[in-house]
């Protein structure tokens, strides 16, 4: 929080306990990758997905955002969601993700959240997570 001024810090205020929050992790040495979602406030765990082999940090943290998007549908919850991911952010914005790199695994499951994307609306906000003021997303992994 030292790069930030206090206005800065009050512009960002709190995050919002009633809310479910994503997060992705991967193994740069193997290339599995896992995502998970979860209550924001209690940690509570959702749904958790992988590790699949061959892909990315990012494609996790996609793919996680359009499960929390269709789990909070199927829920028939608004509530909001969070990411500390702007680039799954804007991927699912564009109901298209764009990774560099991907399996035949992973490849599948992208194009299962873009087709659901594509066939479905949602109210849910997204929300950016501020690590660098709240400290890691609820949903983190914890292996950093």
């Amino acid at each position: 929080t030292r790069d930030l001024s206090d206005a800065e810090l009050e512009r960002i205020g709190q995050p919002n306990p009633s809310t479910i929050s994503v997060d992705a992790a991967s193994n740069a040495t193997n290339g599995k990758w896992e995502y998970r979602g979860v209550i924001t406030d209690s940690g509570t765990e959702l749904f958790r997905v992988g590790p699949h082999p061959e892909g990315s940090n990012n494609i996790g943290e996609f793919l996680a955002l359009v499960h929390g998007l269709a789990w909070l549908k199927e829920q028939r919850s608004d509530i909001a969601i969070y990411s500390d991911s702007r680039i799954a952010m804007s991927w699912v914005k564009q109901k298209k993700a764009k990774p560099k790199k991907a399996g035949i695994k992973s490849r599948q499951l992208i194009a299962r959240a873009e087709a659901w994307l594509k066939a479905n609306t949602y109210s849910n906000p997204i929300l950016k997570w501020e690590t660098k003021v709240w400290g890691e997303i609820p949903a983190d992994f914890g292996r950093k």
